[in-house]
């Protein structure tokens, strides 16, 4: 199976309440297993990451009034999805709503579809959750970026 390379762009959205929006997503190749991620995706040809994050974040909740804050992590990540193996280089911008209700995709998008639900978490319940969180250590960097602000450059995650 030949890998496909790609680069995404991801949003850490905050609320007024420092929730964290988390999507949980299914592979339709692996259905019974589940897992949370952030908002994002792929960038399209010709695109830059922070159009690309917004426009993922409103394809996948329905938001458009949000404004993007500093990117504060990167990393690369190796995943399989619908049989297909990926390697993606991945970049995290910080952003904050008012909004607490997000709408489903607003994107006839297959991959999409495959976003099964929202939700919004604490810290805490990160850090204590037995479900599957990606990216991996997301919940100590959240604590360290609601206890210290963004890092002054992305930091690996």
């Amino acid at each position: 199976m030949v890998m496909q390379r790609r680069t995404a762009a991801r949003v850490l959205l905050l609320d007024e309440q420092d929730r964290l929006l988390l999507l949980r997503g299914i592979d339709p190749a692996k259905p019974d297993v589940t897992w949370w991620i952030t908002p994002g995706g792929g960038l399209e040809p010709g695109e830059g990451v922070p159009e690309a994050a917004l426009r993922e974040l409103f394809e996948e909740t329905g938001l458009r009034d949000v404004v993007l804050g500093p990117l504060v992590a990167f990393g690369t990540v190796s995943f399989s999805f619908r049989g297909q193996r990926f390697e993606q280089d991945q970049w995290f911008h910080l952003a904050r709503t008012a909004r607490s209700v997000v709408d489903p995709p607003h994107s006839g998008d297959q991959e999409h579809a495959l976003l099964l639900e929202s939700r919004w978490w604490t810290a805490a319940e990160l850090r204590d959750t037995v479900e599957t969180v990606y990216p991996v250590g997301l919940a100590g960097f959240l604590e360290r970026l609601l206890a210290d602000g963004p890092p002054v450059t992305p930091v690996r995650l």
